[in-house]
């Protein structure tokens, strides 16, 4: 998996932590200092994630694709023309309708 996949998964891990926390904090409540301590390493957890993301943009060099061919600007032989038709346009030597 690429590095943005693997970022992805973690941030959808990261979103289902969050949306279990927030069930856990509804039924416990959000006094006590286990819940405060849980919803504050979720926070960090997401801040770091953003500043990972940041980091692997700016540091992970665009793949290069191998699929991308150079086509020269030169022009080519118009004797590789001489026996072909014009593409939708008929024969040469009679008229289009």
């Amino acid at each position: 998996m690429s590095v943005h996949d693997e970022l992805a998964s973690v941030q959808r891990c990261l979103d289902d932590l969050i949306r279990s926390v927030g069930r856990l904090e509804k039924q416990l409540g959000s006094g006590g200092l286990e819940m405060r301590r849980v919803r504050a390493d979720t926070n960090h957890l997401r801040e770091s994630l953003a500043l990972l993301r940041e980091t692997a943009a700016a540091t992970v060099a665009p793949q290069k694709r191998t699929d991308l061919v150079t086509i020269s600007d030169t022009p080519y032989d118009p004797s590789l023309w001489v026996d072909t038709d014009d593409e939708g346009l008929g024969a040469r030597d009679r008229r289009a309708p």
